[in-house]
């Protein structure tokens, strides 16, 4: 095992010095390398990941063809490319082989992805399948409606002196709130008031009086 560390260390530090400054190339941690082939957004670009296991190089590393970068691309094209990376693999078992994995495809692009189409067509739903009942319709508008908050219930005598207090359009009354003044002060008579009340009466009782004493003599 210690041979096969030193073997893989060896390599490592090989393929770093090789495709420095290499925008294609890319360490992905101690043990996994990925390298992309032609333009980026081009329908027949795609990206090789190769992942080294313990018993490497004396064992075959893993291929993965199902990064999100392949995402378009058709499954006929990826099982191709991943068969010929195996096969060129079984001749370099037991060596280092992943600078001449990613190197043989630069070659054979072109002939790999022939059969990859300019645009992958959209996977129709299968209803019969599925059944109906799989599909699911989401309102954006009521999942996003705020609930409103719950009314005060009144009960129906609440709701009747509510109804007597305004005009019957949900408006008050002009001057609902102004005060009674001469019922108030027959309710809330003050000891002032009876006062002022005696002395008025006994004023008009001078008064009168007085009008009596100056009524002129009768000759």
């Amino acid at each position: 095992m210690a041979e096969l560390q030193e073997q893989q260390a060896d390599e490592r530090e090989a393929l770093l010095s090789i495709y420095e400054g290499d925008i294609n190339f890319k360490q992905v941690d101690a043990n996994t390398f990925q390298y992309k082939y032609g333009e980026d957004d081009h329908y027949k670009s795609f990206l090789v990941e190769i992942k080294w296991t313990e018993k490497y190089p004396d064992e075959l590393p893993n291929i993965n063809m199902d990064t999100f970068y392949n995402r378009n691309l058709i499954p006929d094209v990826k099982k191709k490319i991943q068969q010929a990376l195996t096969e060129e693999a079984e001749q370099w078992l037991g060596c280092g082989m992943t600078y001449t994995l990613f190197e043989c495809l630069k070659d054979r692009h072109d002939d790999l992805t022939i059969d990859q189409p300019e645009h992958v067509p959209t996977q129709s739903i299968d209803l019969e399948s599925i059944g109906v009942s799989a599909l699911k319709i989401s309102d954006n508008a009521d999942a996003n409606k705020k609930k409103e908050p719950k009314k005060e219930q009144l009960t129906k005598a609440q709701k009747r002196r509510q109804w007597e207090r305004t005009d019957h359009k949900g408006d008050r009354p002009r001057g609902w709130d102004w005060v009674d003044i001469v019922k108030h002060l027959s309710q809330t008579g003050s000891k002032d008031s009876d006062e002022v009340s005696t002395s008025m009466s006994s004023a008009n009782v001078g008064v009168v009086a007085g009008s009596a004493l100056l009524q002129p003599l009768n000759i």
